[in-house]
């Protein structure tokens, strides 16, 4: 239990309790720079943090900065540099080319944890929370690793599989806690990628993980959200489809927003037609609300907004890329959402077929806040 792991913590700075106690606990939140999707999921747990009378300090660059610091204002940023994974432009060489790049990952994560030593002796940082970061672990403070991949992906299959996991959990075992964002139990929303057989030992599940609330009310104004994604090129290239597609569907009601938060640009681009660079968390809630379906990619991020939300959508992984892919099929088999790839994307047909899709509902009685109580509890160990 995360508590228990957390303990020696707490015994260590008790002789300083009096004092240290009316400090602020100053927690630094570092996501990955894979997709926004890090960047975004990590938003409801900086909320609750700062309901609990954190400080939070959020290190990241680029597009992630941007987001966080348009969510979060007050909030101090550092500049740190991300892995900068370069993808491929056919889906068939995206695993070659991850590979590939292997050396300097493990470089930028050797970088990360010289850049770590540093920014905890001269900011006095409590307690570090990397989301899907390797090298964000020291061994003073309590640091928590976030997944939702355990077990990693790949287009090579069960050995390339069993040998990246191993890699991974070597990573894991030297944080104090690992937090995955599912459900424990079934039904779940990443099967066998936060489900494999072994569990590393320090493992909670915090339930869903989306900044995104229901609200009822909410007019319909949308046939269809387009939520545009994902690492480039295949980012362009799905916006691309996307757009083309809708020119040719007349008095379809359409909002794409393209995933750029470091842009500020709307236009109609055709009659009933809006594209947006980015919406705020609370206009991207609204919007997803009243459409009657969305598009998107099967970032995990994503998934889980559309869960709690209870939406029905059109899911296009991002070509190679193994966890979307599993995930596409897997939740389609469920029956959660409807799932086709990207070369034989066709917008028409796809709306066609949800029309007969028999949809699931993902919710389940579970709790959807169930992260508030794990974070309280890692809170009171600072």
């Amino acid at each position: 239990m995360v508590i228990s792991k957390l303990s020696y913590f707490r015994k260590k700075k008790s002789k300083y309790l009096s004092t240290y106690a009316q400090v602020p606990k100053k927690v630094l939140i570092v996501p990955l720079d894979w997709g926004l999707g890090h960047a975004t999921r990590d938003i409801p747990l900086i909320h609750e943090l700062l309901n609990a009378g954190c400080e939070i300090v959020i290190a990241a660059e680029g597009k992630h900065a941007a987001l966080l610091a348009a969510e979060f204002p007050r909030i101090t940023m550092l500049p740190l540099p991300g892995y900068h994974i370069r993808y491929s432009q056919k889906g068939f060489f995206f695993g070659l080319k991850i590979i590939r790049q292997i050396p300097k990952i493990w470089r930028a994560v050797r970088f990360e944890q010289a850049w770590l030593r540093k920014t905890v002796a001269e900011l006095g940082i409590h307690a570090v929370i990397s989301d899907n970061r390797f090298g964000l672990y020291h061994p003073d403070i309590p640091c928590v690793f976030i997944s939702h991949q355990l077990l990693i992906k790949t287009p090579f299959g069960g050995v390339t599989e069993r040998l990246l996991q191993k890699i991974n959990y070597r990573f894991i075992q030297r944080y104090t806690a690992c937090w995955v964002p599912d459900f424990a139990g079934e039904p779940n929303l990443s099967g066998v990628l936060a489900h494999p057989p072994q569990l590393p030992a320090h493992t909670t599940y915090l339930g869903c993980l989306s900044r995104f609330e229901p609200m009822p009310g909410v007019e319909k104004k949308y046939d269809l959200l387009a939520l545009i994604s994902g690492p480039e090129p295949q980012r362009s290239n799905l916006e691309a489809l996307v757009l083309s597609q809708l020119r040719q569907m007349p008095g379809i009601r359409a909002l794409i927003v393209s995933g750029r938060p470091d842009e500020a640009a709307r236009q109609d681009v055709a009659p009933g037609i809006t594209q947006v660079s980015h919406l705020n968390a609370r206009d991207l809630n609204e919007a997803m609300l009243a459409a009657d379906m969305v598009l998107c990619r099967s970032g995990y991020t994503t998934l889980m907004d559309l869960a709690k939300l209870n939406k029905k959508a059109i899911l296009v992984p991002t070509p190679g890329q193994s966890e979307q892919e599993y995930l596409g099929k897997y939740l389609m088999q469920k029956g959660y959402f409807y799932s086709l790839p990207q070369h034989q994307f066709s917008l028409k047909k796809a709306l066609e077929a949800v029309k007969t899709f028999p949809f699931a509902a993902f919710q389940h009685g579970q709790d959807m806040t169930a992260y508030k109580t794990v974070v309280r509890a890692f809170v009171k160990t600072l």
